[in-house]
């Protein structure tokens, strides 16, 4: 037992007592000397001397040095035998194999990612206007994202923020951020756009005539057709479409009638 203020501690091998005290916070040393900066010492053992070779026949290490005669395990340098997969000096396994496959890093999708809970962040300073269909282009003028290279995916990080219900047009979004949207009677269709399509759908004002929008890449087209990921190609997206638009033309029809 050790009382609240004072710590007696043996060290092994020195054959000294040593206590530490609680208020003036060192060491001091029962049959010595107290601790200090200019008497810092390592423990016994802790440093080794490096081993001296090429002194003489008599150290013990001298001539060879330990390492025998001749071979490749005595030459200096002795790289051969150092790193994984050496074979003693014939072809590695490794480099008899030929290589497939590639990583094609100039096609590499990236994609800017948008939480819940910081898009709600931004509805609420009044950044974005949630009575119409929130694009990417609405999300890059009010710089929620940085630099929108190839697209935005939806995340559903702090979606319990979110109380807007919201109709957003996105790259790409996660299952949990679908469900959140939609549990409070918001909307998500994923969009997709390649890179000329989105940059002339950010600054449409740089181009004279705006290009074309492209249709997805066989490698994206089940995703985008598929209603589970809320693509845009899906049948369902595409009658939703359909019966907005027809919905928008009687209104105006209405609208004209009036103005007669």
């Amino acid at each position: 037992m050790f009382s609240s203020s004072v710590l007696r501690l043996s060290s092994r091998g020195t054959g000294t007592n040593t206590k530490f005290c609680f208020h003036c916070a060192s060491f001091a040393t029962v049959n010595g000397p107290r601790l200090q900066l200019n008497n810092l010492r390592d423990n016994l053992g802790a440093l080794k001397k490096s081993k001296r070779v090429g002194r003489g026949i008599g150290s013990g290490k001298g001539k060879t040095a330990g390492r025998g005669h001749k071979g490749q395990k005595a030459r200096q340098g002795n790289k051969g035998l150092k790193g994984k997969g050496f074979e003693g000096g014939q072809t590695p396994l490794k480099i008899t194999i030929p290589k497939t496959g590639f990583t094609n890093r100039s096609n590499k999708i990236f994609l800017a990612e948008l939480n819940l809970g910081k898009l709600q962040d931004y509805i609420n300073v009044g950044r974005i206007d949630i009575t119409k269909t929130i694009t990417m282009k609405d999300i890059w003028e009010a710089n929620v994202v940085g630099n929108i290279k190839d697209g935005v995916k939806l995340l559903a990080k702090d979606s319990e923020k979110l109380i807007a219900p919201i109709n957003i047009e996105v790259t790409r979004a996660s299952k949990a951020a679908i469900e959140a949207v939609e549990e409070i009677g918001g909307t998500v269709v994923c969009s997709y756009y390649n890179k000329l399509g989105m940059r002339a759908h950010l600054r449409p004002d740089k181009f004279d005539v705006l290009p074309k929008r492209a249709r997805p890449p066989p490698k994206l087209m089940p995703y985008y057709t598929n209603y589970e990921n809320r693509g845009y190609l899906s049948p369902e997206i595409q009658l939703k479409l359909l019966q907005e638009k027809v919905l928008e033309r009687e209104r105006q029809n209405q609208q004209e009638d009036q103005k007669e």
